[in-house]
């Protein structure tokens, strides 16, 4: 029988290899012309339009150890695929192998030690439906249908972050591959250098397969919801936020946004989440409910599990989207004027999102963590977002102008938030001082950078002996 080849570039890869990987593997594999391959390669940026080779859907562990080692026996470029929320598109590729961890999506609590075990398909809204049922979360995002995988390894900012701090900070150990496809767990106490490296370095070490994290008391009922202000208050409004979202205990979370409401408005928006007593958390939030007449007033007494999910319909799957984000030291009157300027030229779907960072977040060195920064803060993200293709070089002009105006504002960035051409310069920026010792681990744990299809970090022999 012949032995068709199916890749001849870079590398061959035979339909014969292929034929003997299957019954190795659990989970399902999917070549081109098979029915689920469409489906299966899709992410949630519908801009990103990348076929490989060949996806291992896996099942289990087993799967991706098999997929790893196969993908390095044949020098095929790996993506891995877990929520798919990549804005860079990383988490497809052409020509290689994808790894799709979407199907392990298992979460396990224990309640009295307050911990949960989730697998690394896991969506935030899997995690918080199992661990809600205890009155209990860890900082997971603000979109329920991100990945926990992706939301983890940069960093993971959310609601919680001012009063337990990132998702890393909760992170208790994790179980992955490695790129020689050996299956390790870290944590502090057991290949502690990795541990450190894997709690803001992205995937650049290995493929997570479970995450295992702290929780804490939350909900299940929280005071949440959202103020709209017509868009000619939003100068005064965000003005006041400045003041209000940085001086509020750390139970206390408030989004600013710049949004186009569903009738075609545009409007200020805070998106709030109050952690503490509900008559507590009430009376705080007075001054902002009043400072001027809101077009709607929407906050109320709902569950946790409703708050995560309260900007989920702005962000829905299979849009085209670019972003550009980085970190606010103050809200100045030059800042607010520029988000002013671009925000009159909004198309329906785009954003402008600021977030407060403060509390919980500044009570951990910069160098505990890869993430560094640590300081009280905003983040600043512009999301633009469009339905038709046609329009992509109108809606990245848009966005990169406003950034150029922007940046000079800002420190430093997160990798979750990196664009497709955002270059070497930006991973370093996100990690700041900590990318040397970054730069040392990956040269011991992935020498080759075969793990490279990411926000990378380049392997550094110099450094390779570091602790």
């Amino acid at each position: 029988m012949e032995n068709t080849i199916i890749a001849s570039a870079p590398n061959i890869l035979t339909d014969e290899a292929v034929k003997v990987l299957r019954p190795k593997l659990r989970g399902e594999l999917l070549l081109p012309q098979e029915e689920g391959y469409d489906k299966a390669r899709a992410i949630w940026n519908g801009m990103i339009d990348k076929r490989p080779v060949l996806i291992i859907k896996c099942a289990g562990p087993a799967d991706v150890i098999q997929a790893v080692n196969f993908a390095r026996q044949h020098e095929l470029l790996l993506a891995v695929k877990a929520g798919g929320h990549s804005f860079a598109g990383r988490s497809v590729c052409d020509g290689g192998l994808m790894i799709d961890l979407s199907g392990m999506r298992g979460v396990r609590v224990d309640p009295v030690k307050k911990i949960a075990r989730a697998e690394a398909g896991a969506l935030l809204a899997d995690l918080d439906h199992e661990t809600q049922a205890f009155g209990l979360a860890v900082t997971a995002g603000v979109v329920s249908h991100t990945g926990i995988a992706g939301l983890t390894l940069g960093g993971g900012q959310g609601y919680l972050m001012n009063k337990y701090g990132l998702t890393i900070d909760n992170l208790l150990s994790v179980d992955m591959v490695l790129a020689d496809g050996r299956f390790v767990t870290a944590c502090e106490t057991e290949n502690e250098d990795l541990f450190w490296a894997i709690r803001g370095g992205g995937g650049n070490f290995g493929i997570v397969t479970s995450f295992e994290y702290q929780l804490h008391p939350v909900g299940p009922m929280i005071v949440g919801g959202m103020l709209l202000y017509p868009i000619e208050q939003a100068r005064e409004a965000l003005r006041f936020y400045q003041d209000y979202s940085m001086n509020t205990p750390d139970e206390m979370s408030v989004i600013a946004a710049i949004l186009t409401l569903p009738e075609g408005v545009k409007a200020c928006a805070f998106i709030i989440g109050w952690m503490g007593n509900p008559e507590e958390g009430l009376r705080l939030l007075e001054p902002l409910r009043k400072f001027k007449e809101p077009l709607a007033d929407l906050i109320e007494v709902i569950p946790y599990t409703q708050l995560q999910k309260s900007i989920d319909a702005g962000v829905p799957h299979g849009m085209h989207r670019y972003n550009k984000m980085g970190y606010l030291p103050d809200l100045s009157d030059e800042v607010i004027q520029i988000i002013l300027k671009y925000s009159g030229h909004i198309n329906p779907y785009s954003m402008v999102l600021l977030n407060c960072m403060k509390g919980a977040v500044t009570r951990v060195a910069p160098e505990k963590t890869p993430f560094p920064y640590r300081s009280k803060q905003w983040y600043f993200d512009i999301t633009s977002q469009w339905i038709d293709p046609a329009e992509a070089d109108t809606h990245l002009a848009w966005t990169r102008t406003f950034w150029a105006e922007m940046e000079p504002y800002t420190r430093g960035t997160a990798v979750s938030w990196l664009s497709e051409d955002d270059g070497d310069n930006r991973v370093k920026l996100a990690y700041g001082l900590n990318y040397k010792r970054l730069a040392g681990l990956k040269q011991k744990y992935d020498p080759t950078n075969f793990f490279r299809l990411n926000n990378n970090i380049l392997p550094d022999a110099s450094v390779d002996a570091i602790k």
